[in-house]
Formats: C-alpha cells, sequence, structure tokens
C-alpha cells in the first residue's frame, strides 16, 4: 500500500501544477486516466486504495475530478488501445502500472503527463533518458530493487538450510523479471 501513497502523491502533486489551475480556472474538472495492465480481480484492491487516497487528498469524483480507468485484464497487447483511447478522452494525466503499460502510453502521448508506477527499470527500458534528467512527459516510481533477488534466496535458504534448489514462476513478457532473475545469490559472508 505504500506505493499507491506514492502514486497519490505523485499524481496529486501534478494535478496542484499549473495545468490544474488552468483547468479548474476555465471551469474544467481535471481529468485523470489510469491504465491498469492486470485484471481488474487482481488490481482491484488497488485501485480502490488509489480511489481513496485521492478522496483523503479532497478528491471527489464527479465534482473536482473525473477518473477514467482502463482494464487490459493481463492482456498487455490490449495496452495500446487502451492508452490511445484515454488520450482521446483528452485526459490531463495519466496513472499508468508496469514497464508495458508505460510504453504503450508513451507511444499515444508525447504531451499528457504520464506518472508510472510497478517499473523495474525505467532507464534500462527506455522510459526516461535518465533518472536525473527523465526528459519527456514520464515521471513516477521505480522498482528497482533487483539485488533483493538473492537476498530473498538467502533468507529462504537461512531459514531453511536444506534448499537446495527454488523454482521461479516468471513471464517473459514482463520486462522486470529479466532484471530481477540476472541477479546472482549472495555468498553466505554477504548475507549476514
Amino acid at each position: 500500500m505504500r506505493l499507491v501513497a506514492s502514486a497519490i502523491l505523485a499524481v496529486s502533486l501534478i494535478l496542484a501544477t499549473p495545468l490544474a489551475v488552468e483547468a479548474q480556472q476555465a471551469g474544467k474538472v481535471p481529468r485523470l486516466g489510469i491504465l491498469w495492465p492486470y485484471s481488474s480481480s487482481i488490481a482491484a484492491p488497488f485501485a480502490e486504495a488509489f480511489r481513496q487516497g485521492l478522496r483523503d487528498a479532497g478528491y471527489v469524483e464527479g465534482r473536482n475530478i473525473l477518473v477514467e480507468e482502463r482494464w487490459a485484464e493481463g492482456s498487455f497487447d490490449r495496452l495500446p488501445s487502451l492508452a490511445a483511447d484515454l488520450v482521446g478522452r483528452k485526459v490531463d494525466i495519466m496513472l499508468v502500472a508496469s514497464t508495458p503499460a508505460v510504453q504503450a502510453a508513451q507511444q499515444a502521448t508525447k504531451t499528457v503527463p504520464i506518472v508510472m508506477t510497478l517499473v523495474s527499470d525505467p532507464v534500462e527500458d527506455h522510459i526516461v533518458a535518465s533518472l536525473a534528467r527523465p526528459g519527456g512527459n514520464v515521471t513516477g516510481l521505480s522498482l528497482m530493487h533487483p539485488e533483493l533477488s538473492g537476498k530473498r534466496l538467502a533468507l529462504l535458504k537461512e531459514v531453511n538450510p536444506k534448499v537446495s534448489r527454488a523454482a521461479v514462476f516468471w513471464s517473459s513478457s514482463t520486462p522486470a523479471y529479466r532484471v530481477i532473475l540476472s541477479e546472482r545469490t549472495p555468498s553466505p559472508a554477504a548475507t549476514s
């Protein structure tokens, strides 16, 4: 839920920028587009936590913010058309979760601000130029923690020293797994 709170903060800060001020001065309610790559049954708790965070920050749907949500239901091939649909609905900002969804949003627009979350390595995945100077229209959060993968295996071995093999379920369509699986298990001396 900490990730949801960070995304709410990022969207709130952007909505508080001159873009939102201009929209409100013109009598226009800011329109937030959300692109969820996962199924609604999996991401629904995060979506509700995000909505609650918006309410806690003073945003009331239909009154001072409009929310357009799109769900890819795990079909990443749907992401480009869903992102294009949000852009076509003239959203003022997009909240996008996962590397493939951010890349689809980037293809759909170069002008609408995109707040990313659940992205493994935005530099390696060519989402931003660098962390110091991202450039373009993307900002947000990264899950740059591949070094934890080896540590997790070391902790598993510490809890159960008899473990000699571990299986990993992963999807080749999710770039984050490529980075995470490339990490090595730290030596026992490095974990103490």
